[in-house]
């Protein structure tokens, strides 16, 4: 257990409270696990595990509009460590690039002075990982490198630019969504601005379509009907204006599950474009009654949309697979109509007033099964899907096909003890879309039924609309330091008062303590506070007073005047002496009531011709320890009387002496007695009154002349010997009672509202609140330290303000936030390491770069010695105590972690938990391909366990978001049934033709001639296409026209008809040359998609090869990729020589290593490769301080780990400090400059 100790220094916080209209789009998940949200001109860092705010970021002068985290999409090393980076927007055209852990901007941007409409990192980070895309309205696009802020190119484009979104497959291609339509840029790089203006598509209104005219669930039939009715919706002219809504297409995004297709958001629909066809191949509508959508995010693990609803209901739909359920298999498999998105969970909704409503969902990009809701309030909504697997066939009850659990865990079934790994994330909660003639209808062995729900596992919740009172309780002495908690007391508008705890920023208590705005609130003790509200004045003027007495630990209120406060003048304030006995009430036009806070009596109801009280405030001064002195003589007295006496009076004495004790401990001031103490006030002359209260005597004493140099006095406040008075023209009068002295200060800042003394003995630091900011002055040298005013140094108005701890104030500004600021009163961010936080937060980009490196090879490397263990401390692992410390609080934090995984396994878990985007692409191929090539090289009697020879080749495949590295077989059976939907939705003569030639391709001869010959007699192609058609069915192997036709199609190639020429070459099976000269003619993407459909492995493998070598070319710079086709074709040689190559010294030994235990590469493999790959990575271990790990690799590693063996025993041998040597940490950062 730790020991509780109180941190008297409290960190600079902002609480937040309600967002702003042009908040609505900035929020953004990111791979590094936190969510970033903007509130106003702050931007807040959340992370979603635990709901906490963990760092509020400050510099923007505008609203924020945009906020998007960094793609983690690259390797990393000490030279490219683990950072939270964070670009902003605003909506005054500035973008900020912030290193989130110090609360620092890394560059500022700016441009024009218009919001910015939308911004993203570019995703592939081969060649840069620094490169920002922005929307500079109306009409630019402009690439920012961001880290150093200067501009690569601008562009502009004809229409206004909306949105935009990046193909996930394909980084030279961009859609544009414009005021008009799209615009489709197919040469987007990062060197140079795209040449041409793009192809620009517009888009017919789907109102117009019959989808509308028919409730959807009324019956299928129906609805079919209404959906093959939707015509083409995308149109290379534009249309007329009837037909087309500029502003009603919401959001465009790619899919990134399947290539070339997009998504378009309408308030009742969302299409499903084939981006090959421009054509529709799908729609979610919703019926009549339903709730309209506000967004929608694909996600990549599954085909699989998040919708967000109106009503703040979030909904998962999944693409229905194309295999017939069981109960259907007899029929024919060309039933595909269009992709349908069923509707399998969705969450409760939100309550919908004027002022709440939904803005924005974010899915977590990691595992996408965890969704927050971000409401216009402030809430945060944090939902989990969860999936629950039912034994039973239930499929016929819901009238949807069921979803099944995935059939392994990286190519290997799960064990009893790793529960946990179903909840990782999407697509280890159900399985990849079933394809008909690959996969079989039913259900594998050991696939589970499965029914996902949400479930709601966190919830952030800001301040309400301002105003705000504020009030700190008492501050910190050497008597409460045991049970100090700093609380600060914030009065609402809507009558609550919530607590915060200002060490954890987090909300303590709220309270519904009043009907109305709450005025004021004083604390009575550390535990308890008055506070009061008055309501809005009747046509006399007068109110109602609520004034409570509330107590923390019960949560018990009680109406601290009792039945008074119906129709009378306003409370004006309230103020509670320094012993917290006694409690001045001041009304409007009322004299003041004098109450006894200890017994809630009223002590003097002050007389009609008592003055009117502008300020007042209680002396520091009183009779305490006198008084106290006093009992202690007398009850010395009593002592020695007792002894003395007999037995009879000394029972009654001792009765007494209980009595006197039981008094004094009643309470730290000790109820029993009342000490004397006083208060002064100004009336309207500006006179100063000295009144003295003791028990319920109450003296009017010395009064003092008005100074001629003030105005009306405002505000007073006093401590020690200084007594300072505010007036309505702002200045400042400072008495020295000691020396009798007093000074004006004129401030020239118009009216003093509050003066405030900072806590702590001997601290004469003064707070000042004008109506147009606050300063505060140093009592002492009569100076001014430092000054905050609005229009000048920050864009929000003052409300209230008070002392939190002897140097931090505290302030409630009208942009409905509350700062906790250092004296400076600067806005700063601050570091998020230097955070108390509740509940330990799990994020290894918070730790130094070297540590994160440790963390992640601590946890690659389990079982260490052969003991799986969560404790630095049982590793040899030389380091600063302090850093140890962190990575073990980063240890502890993961509460549920999956043991006993294989090495592929193990890898994957840890860079999902680490986030790590190129290395979970990485392992999900890798453990896949691994796999199956060690299954196809096992001898044919021997099938692995837990699987039947039969199930082998479809057990599991890897899903169609994988594109080209899919299984060649699984890959052609997507395309064709593609084809299939494209050829039911085609509406026109161009739909056709590509249809027909995407057949011929496919080698579908018979079906492509069927579509030839649809051609009408009218078309100018009728005679072309009638002739494909005879050329198509006639083509027999024979040599000479096997011949002619090869030269035809070379003579088309050269030219210029590649596309022709390709397609000849395809009909006489010579799809290899036709690969070729796709290649030759720079077609890439085409050829390697040709070789997937139609090649035997060995040619398809060539060609793939080429395009690898073509990837790692320094101009096109995507080794990255070239490496995954490298692992899909089992080049698994190759792919070692190359991560090590690139220095990745990790990801090459690791996958050296389970290459190995697979038995997929050979030991004795040629150029010492596993050799030299493993003794780097021992090095890189050594440099990163793990000692161990260093030895157990380096031994390894055989002969060429010898000599690093040998160093390492020496040096362990002579104990030596083992942190590395700060040479051998720029060694290892050498190959970044």
């Amino acid at each position: 257990m730790i020991p509780y100790t109180v941190n008297i220094k409290l960190a600079a916080r902002t609480l937040t409270g309600t967002l702003n209209l042009q908040n609505k789009t900035a929020v953004d998940w990111g791979w590094q696990g936190l969510i970033a949200q903007g509130c106003h001109s702050s931007i807040l860092i959340i992370d979603p595990k635990t709901a906490q705010t963990i760092q509020v970021l400050e510099r923007h002068k505008a609203s924020v509009v945009k906020v998007k985290w960094s793609r983690e999409n690259y390797h990393h090393s000490l030279s490219s460590p683990y950072s939270l980076r964070l670009a902003s927007a605003d909506a005054a055209g500035k973008i900020i690039v912030w290193d989130v852990v110090s609360g620092m901007a890394h560059c500022e941007i700016q441009e024009h002075t218009k919001p910015i409409q939308d911004m993203d990192w570019l995703w592939t980070q081969d060649a840069s990982r620094d490169l920002l895309l922005a929307v500079h309205p109306p009409n630019y696009i402009v690439l920012w490198n961001g880290d150093t802020g200067t501009k690569l190119w601008k562009k502009s484009y004809a229409e206004n630019i909306l949105s935009f979104s990046f193909d996930p497959f394909e980084p030279s291609n961009l859609a544009l969504l414009t005021s008009e339509g799209i615009v489709f840029i197919t040469d987007f790089s990062h060197s140079k601005p795209p040449g041409s203006g793009g192809k620009k598509v517009y888009i017919a209104s789907p109102h117009s379509s019959p989808a509308h005219s028919k409730p959807a669930a009324a019956q299928p039939t129906g609805a079919k009907k209404a959906l093959n009715k939707v015509k083409v919706l995308i149109t290379n002219e534009k249309p007329t204006a009837e037909a087309v809504t500029l502003n009603d297409c919401l959001q465009l995004s790619y899919l990134p599950s399947k290539r070339n297709h997009m998504l378009l958001l309408y308030p009742r629909e969302i299409l499903i474009l084939d981006l090959e066809l421009s054509q529709t191949v799908g729609v979610v509508a919703i019926e009549r009654s339903g709730v309209p959508f506000i967004q929608v995010i694909p996600c990549a693990q599954r085909d699989a949309l998040y919708c967000l609803h109106e009503n703040g209901c979030i909904t998962l739909r999944v693409c229905r697979s194309t295999t017939p359920s069981p109960n259907e298999t007899g029929k024919t498999g060309f039933n595909v109509q269009e992709l349908v998105y069923d509707l399998r969970s969705q969450c409760d909704a939100i309550r919908v007033t004027k002022t709440v409503r939904p803005y924005r969902v974010v899915i977590c990009p990691v595992n996408e099964n965890s969704a927050a809701l971000i409401v216009s309030d402030g809430r945060v909504m944090l939902w989990e899907l969860k999936a629950h697997a039912s034994k039973s066939y239930s499929g016929l009850s819901s009238g949807l096909p069921p979803l099944y659990s995935p059939v392994n865990f990286c190519g290997t079934p799960l064990l009893q003890n790793q529960k946990c790994i179903p909840d990782l994330s999407l697509n280890t909660m159900i399985g990849h879309s079933l394809i008909s003639g690959v996969d079989s209808p039913r259900p594998l062995a050991g696939q589970q039924e499965v029914h996902l729900k949400f479930l709601l596992t966190g919830l952030l919740s800001g301040l309400p609309l301002p105003p705000f009172s504020l009030r700190m309780c008492p501050p910190l002495t050497t008597k409460n330091i045991n049970h100090y908690q700093p609380l600060l007391a914030v009065g609402t508008s809507n009558g609550s008062v919530l607590v915060y705890n200002l060490t954890s920023g987090l909300l303590h208590k709220e309270l519904s303590v009043h009907s109305c705005e709450v005025r004021g609130i004083e604390w009575v003790s550390l535990t308890s506070f008055l506070s009061f509200a008055t309501s809005v004045p009747n046509n006399l003027g007068l109110v109602r007073n609520e004034l409570q007495h509330v107590d923390l630990r019960t949560g018990r209120c009680f109406a601290f005047r009792g039945e008074r406060g119906n129709d009378e003048p306003a409370i004006e304030m309230i103020k509670v002496s320094h012993l917290k006995q006694y409690l001045v009430v001041v009304f409007r036009d009322k004299p003041l009531e004098l109450w006894d806070v200890r017994t809630g009596t009223l002590l003097r109801e002050m007389a009609k011709n008592f003055p009117t009280v502008t300020a007042l405030e209680w002396s520091p001064s009183h009779n305490l320890k006198s008084l106290k002195k006093k009992q202690l003589a007398a009850r010395e007295a009593m002592a020695r009387q007792t002894t003395l006496a007999d037995a009879e009076q000394s029972s009654v004495e001792s009765s007494v002496i209980s009595l006197l004790q039981d008094a004094e401990s009643k309470s730290e001031m000790s109820q029993g007695i009342s000490a004397r103490e006083h208060f002064v006030f100004t009336d309207t002359d500006g006179q100063v009154y000295h009144i003295t209260v003791e028990g319920n005597t109450v003296k009017d004493g010395a009064r003092i002349p008005p100074d001629g140099s003030m105005g009306s006095i405002a505000c007073i406040t006093w401590k020690g010997d200084t007594l300072v008075l505010g007036d309505v023209d702002g200045n400042l009068n400072f008495w020295d009672l000691k020396a009798r002295l007093s000074r004006a200060v004129p401030t020239h800042r118009g009216w003093v509202k509050k003066i405030r003394f900072a806590p702590g003995k001997g601290n004469q630091k003064l707070l000042v609140m004008y109506t147009d900011g606050a300063e505060v002055w140093d009592t002492k040298e009569v100076q001014m330290v430092s000054s905050i005013r609005v229009g000048r140094n920050v864009n929000y108005r003052i409300l209230d303000i008070d002392w939190c701890t002897s140097d931090k104030v505290v302030l409630a500004s009208d942009d409905g936030c509350v700062r906790v600021l250092e004296m400076a009163m600067k806005s700063a961010s601050y570091r998020m390491d230097e955070q108390d936080l509740t509940d330990p937060v799990w994020c290894p980009y918070l730790l130094l770069p070297r540590a994160a490196l440790t963390l992640k090879a601590f946890l690659l490397l389990q079982p260490w010695s052969d003991t799986l263990t969560m404790d630095i401390t049982h590793v040899d692992y030389k380091e600063k105590d302090e850093i140890k410390g962190l990575i073990q609080e980063q240890l502890n934090s993961l509460s549920k972690y999956a043991y006993s995984l294989n090495r592929a396994q193990n890898c994957l878990y840890n860079y999902w938990l680490f986030g790590d985007e190129s290395d979970l692409q990485f392992w999900t191929v890798a453990a896949h391909y691994i796999q199956s090539f060690a299954q196809s090289c096992q001898p044919s009697g021997s099938v692995p366990e837990g699987q039947t020879p039969a199930e082998g080749p479809q057990s599991s495949h890897l899903d169609i978001c994988h594109d080209i590295l899919c299984e060649s077989s699984f890959f052609q059976m997507f395309q064709l049934e593609r084809v299939r939907l494209q050829e039911v939705k085609r509406s026109s003569y161009e739909h056709t033709k590509k249809c027909a030639d995407q057949l011929l391709l496919l080698g579908q001869t018979d079906r492509a001639v069927q579509l030839l010959l649809e051609t009408s007699a009218d078309n100018s192609s009728y005679y072309c296409d009638s002739l494909k058609a005879c050329l198509v069915t006639t083509i027999t192997s024979s040599g000479p026209s096997q011949s002619t036709i090869k030269l035809v199609a070379t003579n088309m190639i050269a030219n210029g008809k590649l596309a022709e020429g390709v397609q000849l070459l395809c009909l006489i099976d010579k799809a290899a040359d036709a690969c070729r000269y796709l290649q030759t003619y720079g077609e890439w993407n085409r050829a390697a998609w040709l070789a997937k459909v139609r090649l035997s492995p060995a040619e398809s493998s060539d060609v793939l090869k080429r395009w690898a070598e073509h990837l790692c070319s320094p101009q096109v710079n995507q080794k990255s990729k070239a490496i995954l086709v490298l692992l899909s074709l089992g080049c698994f040689h190759k792919v070692g020589e190359m991560l090590h190559s690139m220095r990745y010294f990790d990801r090459a030994a690791l996958f050296i290593e389970a290459c190995l235990k697979y038995g997929v590469m050979e030991t004795t493999s040629p150029h010492k490769l596993i050799g030299a790959a493993f003794v780097d990575y021992a090095k890189l271990l050594r440099s990163i301080g793990l000692q161990q790990g260093a030895v157990l690799w380096a031994s390894r590693a055989g002969e060429a780990g010898k000599e690093l063996l040998d160093e390492l025993c020496q040096t362990e041998s002579m104990g030596l400090e083992l942190s590395p040597t700060e040479e051998e940490v720029d060694n290892s950062l050498g190959n970044v400059e």
